[in-house]
C-alpha cells in the first residue's frame, strides 16, 4: 500500500507549497506597492554584507548570551534541513533513507543532526524561560500585543515538537532494524538511547515510526506556512533585506528629485526641468504607498527582538517613541490595506472599491498608527539602525513621515519653527543678525601688555 502513502504525500506537499506560494504573492504585492528605490548597485559589496550580517549573524553578538543561544537554533535549523530533504525524497519516491549511499558522510550528518537536535530542544526551553519567566524588558512594550507573545511561544514549542517527532521516527526505525537483525545506516547517538526504552511490539513500532515521520514533515509544512504571518518570517527575509540595505551613511538625508530640479531651475532660468515618470504625489510619506519598497521590506523582516527600542535614547528617557513600533505599524497598515481590498485613487488615497470601509479613514501617519509625538521624539541618532541584527532602517521611515508633516502640513514643534525662521533670516539657529554675531567678543576684557 506504499502508493497510497505516496499519493497522500503528494497531496499534502502540493497543498502546503500552494498555500505558501499564495502567501508569498501577497507579501511581494505589498512590498511592490512602495515607491521605487534603486538598490542594485555594488553587488559584490552587498553580497559580502549579506554573508557577514545575515548569514554570519555579526550583529547578534552585541549581546553574547542570546547570540550563542540563537546560534545553536540557527545552525540546527540549517543542518537538520538535510534530513528534511531526505524525508522529502523518500516521500516522493517511496524510498527509505535514500541519502545513505553517502556512507561515512551520511553517518556524520545523522550524528550531527542528532546532537544539534538535542541542543536545540535545550535552547528552546531556555528561551521559553527567558521570555515567560525572566520577562526580559525588551520583549515588552506598547506595540507588543498578546499575539506577539503567543507567536514567540508557538514557534519555540513547535521547534521542540519537531525535534521530538524526528527522534521518535529514528528511535522506532532503529528498534525495528535491531529486532529484524538489520543494520540501519547512519549514526544516532540520541535515538539509540531512546530506542532502548521502546518495547518489542512490531505493530506499535511501525505506528510510532510512521507517526514520527508524518508528524515531522507535516510540522515542517505547518511551520513553513506560519512563517509569513509571524515574526519568524525573518528566517527568509533577512538575507534579501540585508543585501538591499543602505550602503551610504545611515543618517544621510536623501534629496527629493523633483525639489532638486525645481531649486536648480530657480537659480538658473535656462535650466529645463525634466519630466519625471512616477513622481511622488506628495512630499514625504503619509501612508505606506509613499514609502519605498525597501521600507516595506524592512517591515516584513522585523524579528520584534526589541534591540532597536532597547538602545533608543528617546525611549530610555520615557518618551513615546519605540522604533520597533514604527516598523510593526508599517507592516500592520499594509496588512490592513490588503485585508480590506483597498486601492489607491488618482490622489494617492486609499479607497474601498466594494463599499465603505473603516480602513479608508486610517493612514500610517496619524493617531491610529504612528503619532506625531512619536516622530518628533526621534533624535535621528541611528542607534536603532546600528543595533538591528537584520539591518532595518527605522530612521528613513521616520524622516519621510516627518518630511510630510513639515512640507505638506507645516506641522512642526514651535522650537523648530523658530529655528527655521532664524536660519532663513539670520543664517544661523539663533535670533542674532549676521552683523551682530561677533558682538559677544567685545565684552571680553583684553589682556594688558
Amino acid at each position: 500500500m506504499q502508493w497510497i502513502d505516496n499519493i497522500l504525500f503528494f497531496i499534502i506537499t502540493g497543498f502546503a507549497f500552494g498555500v505558501f506560494a499564495t502567501q508569498m504573492q501577497k507579501v511581494l504585492a505589498n512590498i511592490r506597492s512602495g515607491r521605487p528605490d534603486e538598490r542594485a548597485d555594488n553587488p559584490a559589496v552587498r553580497f559580502n554584507k549579506m554573508l557577514l550580517v545575515a548569514f554570519g549573524q555579526q550583529k547578534m553578538f552585541q549581546k553574547p548570551l542570546p547570540a550563542i543561544l540563537h546560534l545553536f537554533v540557527y545552525v540546527g535549523f540549517l543542518v537538520i534541513n538535510i534530513e528534511v530533504l531526505e524525508i522529502l525524497i523518500d516521500g516522493i519516491f517511496g524510498t527509505h533513507r535514500v541519502l545513505s549511499f553517502m556512507g561515512p558522510v551520511y553517518d556524520l550528518l545523522m550524528g550531527v543532526n542528532e546532537v544539534l537536535g538535542f541542543i536545540v530542544i535545550i535552547v528552546c526551553v531556555i528561551l521559553l524561560w527567558r521570555r515567560n519567566v525572566m520577562k526580559i524588558r525588551r520583549f515588552s512594550g506598547i506595540e507588543m500585543k498578546h499575539t506577539s507573545f503567543v507567536d514567540a511561544n508557538i514557534i519555540l514549542v513547535t521547534e521542540i515538537v519537531l525535534m521530538m517527532a524526528l527522534y521518535l521516527f529514528n528511535a522506532s526505525d532503529l528498534k525495528q532494524a535491531s529486532l529484524s537483525g538489520e543494520e540501519l545506516p547512519g549514526v544516532f547517538p540520541v535515538s539509540s538511547i531512546l530506542s532502548g526504552i521502546l518495547g518489542s511490539n512490531v505493530i506499535l513500532l511501525e505506528f510510532m515510526k510512521n507517526l514520527g515521520w508524518w508528524a515531522h514533515i507535516i510540522g515542517i509544512y505547518a511551520f513553513l506556512n506560519y512563517l509569513p504571518i509571524s515574526k519568524h518570517f525573518h528566517i527568509m527575509m533577512a538575507f534579501p533585506n540585508v543585501y538591499f540595505s543602505k550602503l551610504t551613511p545611515s543618517g544621510k538625508f536623501n534629496t527629493m528629485e523633483q525639489i532638486y530640479h525645481e531649486v536648480k531651475a530657480a537659480f538658473d532660468p535656462s535650466y529645463a526641468v525634466p519630466v519625471m515618470e512616477n513622481a511622488p504625489k506628495r512630499f514625504g510619506a503619509m501612508d505606506v504607498s509613499d514609502l519605498s519598497w525597501k521600507n516595506l521590506m524592512d517591515a516584513y523582516t522585523c524579528t520584534e527582538c526589541g534591540r532597536c527600542t532597547d538602545v533608543c535614547p528617546a525611549n530610555q528617557t520615557g518618551k513615546k517613541l519605540s522604533p520597533r513600533k514604527i516598523v510593526m505599524d508599517t507592516r500592520d497598515r499594509m496588512e490592513e490595506i490588503q485585508k480590506n481590498g483597498l486601492r489607491l485613487d488618482e490622489n494617492g488615497l486609499y479607497t474601498a472599491p466594494n463599499g465603505a470601509s473603516e480602513a479608508t479613514a486610517h493612514t500610517l501617519l496619524g493617531d491610529y498608527y504612528i503619532s506625531t509625538e512619536e516622530l518628533w521624539a526621534c533624535t535621528t541618532c541611528n542607534a536603532c539602525t546600528e543595533a538591528c541584527p537584520v539591518n532595518i532602517d527605522h530612521v528613513s521611515t521616520i524622516l519621510d513621515l516627518r518630511r510630510f508633516l513639515v512640507m505638506e502640513e507645516s506641522k512642526i514643534p514651535e522650537s523648530w519653527a523658530r529655528m527655521f525662521t532664524n536660519i532663513e533670516n539670520n543664517g544661523a539657529p539663533w535670533a542674532i543678525s549676521a552683523a551682530s554675531r561677533f558682538d559677544w567678543a567685545m565684552d571680553i576684557p583684553m589682556p594688558e601688555n
